[in-house]
């Protein structure tokens, strides 16, 4: 089974191969993917079939012809959980840095979810199956490099519920990261709109209200400085992908260790020797964007108690905070 794929490229100005854009642009695309289909003649441009080194050039029409993944079966797998809260309802999980939220391509073990559904068996409970069983419950997701608190459903009432309260934005949620460099402005609001990116598909970029992207709003404030990092408390009003991330990129303070949006090279800082040094032992420290979702509060939608949970810094954003102290 093949899907297709068609788009225009933009305005671009620099030289792109089409096996290149395309990958970058297609989720779960590869390269090897993406030749395959070039060579049997499922890949067009302007109506005509191309080679790998067709250079791109501003407005193209692509049409893409790829095949679909097979589903993977979701299997339950015995994963240590941290279960902040649970009650008969829902409960809280505090996921670690490196897992991914939800199975997806080359992710169907490992997962948020098979943990889950093992834990669910287990413990002979139930899961909300409202978004199919490959959900198992969860009602939100984080990136898989950011840690933090999730809710997860165990009925299709109570996860419809907590859907209404996150589209209403009627959730505390709180975050911890360190970022480079300093804000002028030690507190305040970033409001954007949030699209994929045009050029790669697998990051999220701000765009212009004509390109119709969703409204994006994240509270900061700023809680120390250090030499050329700062640690700060953030609070969402949305929860779009990557909306941390692409918000303090957005101002030159990406996050620090954040691969995807320019957090694993110095911003903000006058990189002498001895600096140098410095920041290649915190970058080992920090394998992953130094992100937290710490805080988790909402009234609770069947029982109607007023809950919040707050989860320590992960050991690695402990460590890298002792570092930058001395």
């Amino acid at each position: 089974m093949e899907k297709n794929y068609r788009f225009q490229v933009p305005n671009i100005k620099e030289k792109t191969r089409i096996d290149k854009y395309i990958t970058s642009f297609i989720e779960n695309a590869t390269r090897t993917k993406v030749k395959k289909a070039i060579d049997r003649g499922n890949v067009m441009v302007n109506g005509n079939c191309v080679k790998s080194n067709y250079m791109l050039k501003p407005f193209d029409e692509i049409e893409v012809d790829l095949p679909v993944p097979e589903k993977q079966e979701i299997l339950p797998e015995d994963i240590p959980l941290e279960i902040i809260f649970e009650d008969e309802f829902l409960l809280i999980v505090n996921k670690p840095a490196g897992m991914v939220t939800h199975p997806a391509y080359k992710h169907y073990s490992g997962t948020l979810v098979n943990a889950i559904l093992y834990y669910a068996i287990k413990s002979e409970g139930s899961l909300s199956n409202l978004n199919g069983f490959e959900r198992a419950g969860i009602v939100h997701r984080l990136d898989k490099d950011t840690s933090g608190l999730l809710v997860v459903a165990k009925d299709e009432t109570t996860h419809s519920k907590l859907s209404d309260l996150f589209m209403v934005h009627d959730i505390e949620r709180e975050y911890y990261s360190v970022i480079w460099g300093k804000l002028k402005q030690k507190k305040g609001i970033i409001e954007s709109r949030l699209a994929r990116d045009k050029k790669d598909r697998k990051k999220v970029a701000i765009v212009s209200e004509e390109e119709e992207g969703k409204l994006a709003i994240t509270n900061y404030e700023v809680m120390t400085e250090f030499e050329y990092l700062s640690l700060i408390k953030l609070n969402l009003k949305t929860g779009r992908t990557h909306q941390i991330r692409v918000h303090l990129a957005s101002k030159g303070h990406p996050v620090f260790g954040d691969e995807m949006y320019g957090g694993r090279v110095p911003h903000s800082v006058n990189v002498t020797n001895n600096i140098k040094a410095q920041i290649n032992n915190l970058l080992e420290i920090m394998s992953r964007q130094a992100l937290h979702a710490k805080v988790l509060g909402f009234i609770h939608p069947r029982t109607k108690e007023k809950l919040r949970f707050e989860s320590e810094l992960p050991s690695d954003m402990k460590r890298l905070i002792n570092e930058i102290s001395v």
